[in-house]
């Protein structure tokens, strides 16, 4: 009896003991499944906009400096298109959408250097704006040696110089027409090729035409490459065009007060309010990026996206003719 009851209580024991073993092993599960949808979600969220304060208007160029060292620093803090660690090394929406950022404040950088900070194009180049151009054409997908957060780091320092030494006179910033030009012709030419992105890259292997030149096609002088967008890209599109649409809404806001005796002298206050407003509504976020033919049930937002972001590349482009009118 006494051995009977023995492996009795033993069975019990070992019973418990599993039960015990599996509570453990599903409070792990719960809490790891808890920790990677907080950290999945909270590096998912975009941006909130820039919030710069109160900055001298009297200072030219002061708010488009600044909005840009805003938005480099806003990525610098979580820049992912590096990442290698489980499980943000998974997301792919967000850091298009910040690859995007780079390649806007890019754009915004080289003109600085290049036109804005400079009396004519033959005049010096600014050292600090141009070694914060170049801090910014570091490869975005390095982890180290040198990493791609430190040198936004270093191009947000630099920018901080160069915005120190125009208050002071050493550095310049001039706000002309021709210069306002050369920006928004920058931004038609991105708006450009990131549209045609959009509109491509709609429909699983659209196939898009690339042009480039062959010497060996004497006739035509030119090659024609077909590429197959895989459905896995298309919502990479979406976010890399909302990223670039974030910081030229952000850009334009600056333009508004930087630009502002131009833009009035020009009557062209409502349109660059009109333009501002639709990169503003490129900022949306579906709950599934859909890919639907026109005539379907189902949206395409990549198109829809392409629609009001073209929008606001015509009216770019209505702005520089207004302004090349004089």
């Amino acid at each position: 009896m006494e051995n009977k009851e023995q492996k009795k209580s033993g069975l019990n024991n070992d019973k418990v003991k599993r039960r015990g073993s599996l509570k453990l092993f599903y409070a792990v599960c719960i809490i790891v499944v808890i920790f990677i949808a907080t950290v999945m979600y909270r590096n998912s969220e975009k941006p909130s906009g820039i919030n710069l304060g109160r900055l001298d208007t009297n200072v030219k160029g002061a708010t488009f400096i600044k909005t840009n060292q805003a938005l480099i620093e806003q990525a610098s803090k979580n820049w992912l298109p590096n990442d290698l660690f489980w499980p943000t090394i998974f997301l792919d929406n967000i850091p298009n959408f910040q690859i995007g950022e780079l390649e806007a404040i890019r754009y915004n950088i080289r003109v600085l250097r290049d036109n804005l900070s400079r009396t004519r194009t033959t005049d010096k180049i600014d050292p600090l704006a141009d070694r914060a151009f170049n801090a910014l054409s570091n490869d975005l997908r390095k982890w180290w040696m040198p990493s791609a957060e430190s040198k936004l780091r270093l191009a947000d320092k630099l920018l901080g110089d160069y915005y120190k030494n125009v208050l002071t006179g050493k550095s310049n910033f001039y706000p002309r027409f021709d210069n306002l030009i050369q920006l928004l012709e920058q931004y038609a030419s991105l708006m450009g090729g990131v549209n045609t992105k959009l509109i491509n890259a709609s429909r699983d292997v659209r196939r898009f035409m690339i042009m480039s030149k062959d010497i060996k096609d004497i006739e035509q002088n030119r090659k024609i490459k077909n590429m197959d967008v895989p459905w896995s890209k298309i919502d990479d599109n979406f976010y890399y065009a909302e990223g670039v649409a974030y910081v030229l809404y952000e850009s334009f806001k600056a333009i508004k007060i930087d630009f502002k005796d131009i833009i009035k002298s020009n009557n062209a206050t409502t349109l660059v309010n009109n333009i501002t407003n639709e990169l503003g509504s490129c900022n949306f976020e579906p709950l599934v990026i859909l890919n639907g033919d026109t005539d379907s049930i189902f949206a395409n937002h990549c198109l829809n996206l392409s629609s009001i972001f073209n929008d606001a590349r015509q009216k770019i482009n209505s702005l520089i003719s207004i302004l090349k009118q004089g």
